[in-house]
Formats: structure tokens, C-alpha cells, sequence
């Protein structure tokens, strides 16, 4: 066999120009799930909460700190919004209290690396037209059962964005998705309009947000509900959410952003920078490529 199953078939790239996001089940093995999650908790094993950084889009401008900005470069910790009760301690154990982990996965720990440069994902991004792919920032977030967050409806590029516009995620379901844990829940088609807001960093060291974002038609966004495994492409114009997981099942999931190195510019204003002596790895050379779709 060729290494063709690595690449997206006609038939989804219509489908994924046309609503602005795929679904592609049983992209990861059972074992590739367990390996990952498994790794997440070790690494939460050894955390010890001194921080409490807390991660919201409801009020990302207050909740937004050095912790925050100085996680492009490592691998950093942020807990949910109910996670802590009015005296600051945590109302149940730090491993049920983490909202998300990031923002460099995908280049630090090496389980994550294998995943994020597989391939399947280079397959992937190569069929979507990237030619200096950049892998910028990666995300493990856990919908904590009972109080895993609302993400309100947004667009990736109003974090992440270059000129022209080039970011694309990379989501891949590590536990059952569906609407009683959380779900993702995408607008088809948005992708197809204008970039609402922009996230900002300032030279002060504050953040703003540039824009105002639009009102949306609830009744019109569809659900994503996905089993373990499944990886979900996004267009970073396409408005997506999830609702507030208010059931007894946690929701865990892995994502990577990449983002078109060539012919484009990174802004200064974004929050996400690395330092200079850690600079963004391109995802793959023409050399890799060749290997790859030649591969029997």
C-alpha cells in the first residue's frame, strides 16, 4: 500500500472548502489516545499548582498574564474558571481542576512531538496547500466533568493570525465527544466571511481586543459529536463553540495550530511569541514530503 491514505481525497477537501471544517474518523489509534492521555498524566503528576492561572474566552483581557504570554515556550498549566473557592484553594484535586495544558506540546514533550509531526499530519497540511507549515501552539484540554468551561463562539485566526490569513487546527478527540460532554459545535460556512476581532499583545505588556464581534444565530451552528480518535480540521475563520460540560464524563482532546510560514508576516501583536533562541520548526521540507507520498 502507498502512503495515499496520509493525504486528503477530493471528495474532503470540497467538503472542507465548503463548510469550513472535516471530521476524519479513526485518525488515531486507541493506543495512540491512551499514550497521550496517559503522558498528560504524568505530566500533571508532577505539576505543583503555585500558579493560578486561569484560562476564559469570557474574560481573557483580565485573565490574560506573564504566565500566559511565556507559555509559547514551555509547557504550562491553566485551570478552570470554577476550579477555586472564595478562600483560593482549589475545591477538588489539581487532575479534575485543569482546564487546558500549552502551548508547546508539540515541540517539548516528545509523545506529543511524535503525534503532532506524524505523517498523518503532514499528509494532512500538505493537502491543504502549506508549503513552510509552522506548528506554533498546541493545546491538551480536558471539559472537565461538571465544570469544563464555555468557549464562546470565535475564530482561530482572532488569536492566532498572520497576513494573509493562513491558521488551521488540528483537533483531535482523545475521549467521546458529544453533546452531553461538550461538544464542538461549528457555523458551516463562516469561514467565508470576515475576521470578527483580533487579540492583541501591546509593547506595554497589556492586551486588547481589536473589533467587535459579531452576534450569532445559535439555531444555525451544528454539532460535532465524534468518537475517540476522530480529528476534527478547522479553518481559522470558521466560528466554532462549546457549551459548559455539565455531565459526569470528561471530554479530554488534543490540538495543534499551524500556521503558513512562506509569503506571509507574523505580527509582533500576537500574544503567542517565541523566544528568539526557540524559534517555530517547520513541519516538514519537500525532502520529507517526497518520502512520505513515495512511502510503499
Amino acid at each position: 500500500m502507498g502512503a495515499e491514505e496520509n493525504f486528503l481525497t477530493l471528495e474532503q477537501l470540497e467538503f472542507y472548502e465548503k463548510n469550513g471544517y472535516l471530521v476524519l474518523e479513526k485518525f488515531a489509534s486507541e493506543d495512540e489516545c491512551k499514550e497521550m492521555m496517559q503522558r498528560m498524566g504524568e505530566l500533571l503528576e508532577g505539576f505543583t499548582p503555585e500558579n493560578k492561572s486561569i484560562f476564559s474566552t469570557k474574560k481573557q483581557l483580565k485573565t490574560t498574564d506573564d504566565y500566559f504570554k511565556r507559555s509559547a515556550n514551555n509547557i504550562s498549566f491553566f485551570f478552570e474558571e470554577k476550579a477555586f473557592e472564595e478562600s483560593g484553594n482549589l475545591r477538588q484535586p489539581k487532575e479534575l481542576s485543569i482546564n487546558k495544558v500549552g502551548h508547546a506540546l508539540h515541540d517539548v514533550d516528545p509523545i506529543f512531538r511524535k503525534f503532532s509531526r506524524s505523517d498523518r499530519i503532514t499528509g494532512l497540511v500538505a493537502s491543504l496547500g502549506y508549503r513552510k507549515p509552522l506548528p506554533v501552539q498546541s493545546m491538551y484540554i480536558f471539559k472537565q466533568p461538571g465544570i469544563g468551561g464555555e468557549v464562546r463562539p470565535h475564530q482561530d485566526n482572532t488569536f492566532l493570525y498572520t497576513d494573509p490569513y493562513s491558521c488551521t487546527g488540528f483537533w483531535l478527540a482523545l475521549e467521546d465527544g458529544n453533546i452531553d460532554n461538550g461538544c464542538l459545535w461549528a457555523l458551516p460556512g463562516s469561514h467565508k466571511g470576515e475576521l470578527g476581532t483580533k487579540f492583541i499583545s501591546r509593547k506595554d505588556g497589556t492586551v486588547a481586543v481589536e473589533g467587535t464581534a459579531p452576534t450569532y444565530d445559535m439555531s444555525k451552528f451544528v454539532p460535532l459529536e465524534v468518537k475517540a480518535g476522530s480529528l476534527v480540521l478547522l479553518h481559522g475563520l470558521l466560528v466554532h463553540h462549546s457549551y459548559e460540560n455539565t455531565s459526569s464524563k470528561s471530554r479530554h482532546a488534543y490540538s495543534i495550530h499551524v500556521l503558513e510560514g512562506d509569503g506571509t508576516v507574523y505580527p509582533e501583536e500576537n500574544w503567542l511569541q517565541r523566544d528568539p533562541s526557540f524559534p517555530f520548526e517547520p513541519l516538514y521540507t519537500c525532502a520529507k514530503l517526497l518520502r512520505i507520498f513515495f512511502r510503499k
